[in-house]
């Protein structure tokens, strides 16, 4: 098991980055909340990982805390919910509007997510009800991650944060509406993102 990368950060094409670890290239997909706190290219990271192996392929998860991780973990474990939906909950939201939700039996807040129908949505409060204070010894201390002022090389903010929506689980259409529904002009793509997902669970 893979429990932490350290590397150069090459790639952000969310989901996935591509991380160079002594010069093996390892793909990562990550939920926009690590997105979000990841410095320029060229810049060293730290990433806790979580291996999913399946018959036709094996996906690093990688997340910039340990909170975030568990939390993932304990996610999969719930019926009904894969890792690709698990991080789409994890970009949706962050961990304390997650467990608001649960604490407080939102499902309409959560039905708002790509992926999470009204079953699903009854079924994550019931079954993390019991699960959640488990996270509580988690570490919600951010990774060693280095913050230099190199700018990133990023071709079309606009058009990265639509087809990101869509690996999330929105459809293009409603992706491109999202992002049409911010002044996108001088915003980074994690900017736009995170303000289309803060919009859409609203």
């Amino acid at each position: 098991m893979i429990g932490f990368l350290r590397g150069k950060l090459v790639l952000k094409a969310p989901p996935m980055l591509l991380l160079d670890v002594q010069g093996v290239g390892y793909e990562v997909e990550a939920p926009m909340t690590t997105f979000y706190n990841l410095p320029a290219l060229g810049e060293e990271i730290k990433l806790h990982t979580h291996l999913v192996v399946r018959e036709d392929a094996h996906i690093l998860f990688g997340f910039s805390t340990e909170a975030d991780r568990t939390m993932f973990r304990t996610l999969i474990k719930v019926n009904g919910v894969g890792p690709k939906l698990a991080l789409t909950i994890l970009s949706g939201q962050s961990a304390e509007e997650f467990h608001r939700c649960i604490y407080n039996n939102d499902t309409q807040a959560l039905v708002r997510l790509p992926g999470v129908g009204k079953k699903t949505a009854e079924r994550l409060v019931v079954e993390m009800r019991d699960r959640l204070p488990d996270l509580g010894d988690a570490s919600l201390s951010s990774a060693d991650i280095s913050t230099a002022a190199v700018a990133p090389v990023i071709n079309n903010p606009k058009q990265e944060a639509i087809s990101a929506l869509c690996s999330l689980g929105y459809k293009p259409l409603d992706a491109s509406k999202m992002i049409q529904n911010i002044g996108a002009e001088g915003k980074s793509c994690e900017e736009l993102i995170r303000l289309a997902l803060q919009r859409a669970v609203k």
